[in-house]
């Protein structure tokens, strides 16, 4: 009985010789470096089974330990949408919120937040609760190329652009699609849309993000037969649209209206045979080289889209030609290569931990794991 009283007041006194603890400060927020490192990147984790309480989490992973590892943290509500601004030192989430929790009024803005503290500096309300709540990818949120007005993706059930002055933080347009999605920077105040005919539409926007011109490719990929994927890698203004039978198609976006450019095969003769085809969440990425990265599987077939593989391919584009393979030491589903003359490639294998590897040459260097992650199924590179 004395052996455990006494273990019971060491618990709760600290024991006589411990030394008093320093008071926390409360509310005292750190400071990120402004630029961020080159080769940092952002891990969307949509929480797929409370998509509610989605997260953005700042990560370096060129760090040892995980205190080095992660740099910083802020939520986003219901799948949300993200983009990020290099002109300015902020970030953008496309989030919903209802009154109450799961229910009650809906409320759908874009926050704000500042890169050095990750804080929320604004919030922009938008309207009429037509922001798409899908599985969201890196072009359902995006900036136009000269960075004056943010892009947002709504879906109910009719597809449009929402348009966002940043400078005024005001929603100035809705630029309706006939039957297409997401949103392309085009040219210099512009985006463009896949269209479920197998055809793209383009606009051009003026200063007040007004429709100042429109123009539709006519189609040119059959969805039935070898449909393009939603998920271009934009090289320099060209767009590289995969093909779910493993071609690709590329779109010229530079101008003020889309230019159907080359498409060639993926797949080198000598492996076609192997059934390869590209997939996963977020399988496409590119280095400031002009490397392209792709998820690859074997042995694909209808519906394997989403699969991800046991490889990354990796592709000279003004060669048209594969350059590189890289043997993925556990099975991914997602991809980002960083940014810098060492990229890295992030790679979020079916553990939903990331496997970092050395971009130029392939070699495994680390797992991160157990950062806080759910399902981490959206990489994006610093900007």
């Amino acid at each position: 009985m004395r052996t455990v009283l006494t273990a019971w007041l060491v618990f709760f006194t600290g024991g006589a010789g411990a030394a008093d603890l320093p008071v926390d400060t409360v509310g005292n927020v750190l400071s990120l470096p402004q630029p961020y490192p080159k080769h940092w990147v952002w891990v969307q984790d949509i929480a797929f089974d409370h998509m509610l309480d989605g997260k953005q989490i700042l990560i370096d992973p060129r760090g040892e330990s995980l205190r080095d590892q992660v740099k910083g943290m802020f939520n986003s509500s219901n799948i949300a949408a993200f983009a990020q601004s290099a002109t300015r030192p902020e970030v953008y989430v496309a989030e919903t919120y209802y009154e109450r929790g799961n229910r009650g009024v809906r409320s759908d803005v874009i926050t704000v937040y500042d890169k050095q503290t990750l804080s929320p500096v604004a919030e922009i309300p938008l309207t009429g609760n037509k922001r798409a709540s899908v599985m969201p990818g890196r072009h359902a949120l995006a900036l136009t190329a000269d960075e004056s007005l943010l892009l947002i993706y709504y879906f109910n059930p009719a597809t449009s652009i929402g348009v966002i002055d940043i400078a005024k933080r005001a929603l100035v347009n809705e630029v309706p699609l006939p039957n297409c999605a997401l949103a392309y920077p085009t040219g210099r105040r512009g985006f463009s849309s896949l269209c479920g005919n197998g055809s793209l539409v383009g606009f051009q926007l003026d200063a007040a993000g007004k429709v100042a011109g429109m123009r539709a490719l006519d189609p040119f990929f059959d969805v039935d037969q070898d449909a393009l994927f939603e998920k271009p890698v934009i090289i320099g203004g060209i767009g590289y649209f995969p093909t779910f039978l493993g071609n690709m198609q590329e779109i010229d976006l530079r101008g003020d209206h889309a230019v159907l450019g080359a498409k060639w095969n993926l797949v080198p003769e000598a492996d076609r045979g192997g059934g390869w085809r590209p997939g996963g969440a977020l399988f496409g990425s590119a280095d400031e080289a002009g490397r392209l990265y792709l998820l690859m599987h074997p042995e694909g077939k209808e519906g394997s889209h989403k699969d991800g593989g046991p490889e990354a391919w990796v592709f000279d584009v003004k060669k048209q030609s594969r350059v590189q393979r890289i043997v993925l030491k556990n099975w991914g589903v997602s991809l980002e290569a960083t940014n810098g003359p060492a990229p890295l490639l992030v790679v979020t294998n079916t553990d939903m931990d990331l496997d970092i590897y050395d971009a130029k040459s392939g070699e495994y260097l680390r797992t991160i794991a157990h950062f806080g992650q759910e399902s981490p199924l959206l990489l994006h590179a610093v900007r």
